[in-house]
């Protein structure tokens, strides 16, 4: 039978295996997996992210993509959803973040200029609140019964491709963070009233950085 290639499928011909196993050999994230391999988890996540899922509960039988041809051609196997949730409370998230620079890299090269005339680097740093469920992320409380994580951005306008991002509970206030966003001298960067803070405008200044 003919198989045919689907869009997540063709999606992961973009990352190499290669690199992949590499990185997961540095981060050792299968230390004592019992079978369950670094890429099925990703390709499980990715596969949750793509189809816009909010929670594990889309995973409800045995297998976490809807066929099992689209499970082998991927090169995973099905996995319960009690493994993923394990997998996502005990496995740290450096394989992840070495992914996502290694995919970043490759985007860099191909990603447009900004258009603006004068040369230097242009940078937009922001924040965003993210709803997400207190009884899953206990950690995140952002009010008495609701739960948020605050996403931070680094968002460079030549090609639109983040250079920095990170995730806090989202009480976090936007200042506490800017001061850790990686700046050098030329740069310049567009941010809004959320970031007013004098003493880190002073060290921008110090460093030869326009806002």
């Amino acid at each position: 039978m003919a198989h045919h290639h689907t869009i997540l499928g063709q999606m992961l011909q973009m990352f190499s295996r290669f690199e992949f196993q590499k990185a997961v050999k540095q981060t050792k994230t299968e230390y004592r997996a019992h079978g369950f391999s670094s890429w099925t988890h990703f390709v499980s996540m990715l596969f949750g992210q793509l189809s816009g899922q909010d929670s594990l509960r889309w995973n409800r039988s045995s297998a976490c993509l809807p066929l099992s041809t689209s499970l082998f051609h991927a090169g995973v196997r099905p996995v319960h959803r009690s493994t993923l949730t394990y997998a996502n409370k005990h496995r740290s998230n450096e394989l992840f973040e070495k992914i996502f620079v290694w995919m970043l890299s490759k985007c860099k090269p191909a990603a447009p200029k900004h258009k603006f005339k004068f040369k230097n680097p242009l940078y937009s740093i922001d924040a965003t609140l993210i709803k997400v469920c207190l009884s899953l992320f206990n950690w995140a409380k952002f009010r008495t019964k609701k739960g948020a994580v605050k996403l931070h951005v680094k968002l460079n306008h030549s090609g639109y491709l983040p250079t920095f991002a990170r995730i806090t509970p989202g009480k976090v206030h936007e200042g506490r963070v800017a001061s850790h966003i990686p700046l050098e001298p030329g740069d310049v960067t567009v941010f809004d009233r959320g970031f007013v803070n004098f003493a880190w405008f002073a060290t921008l200044c110090e460093i030869g950085i326009p806002g």
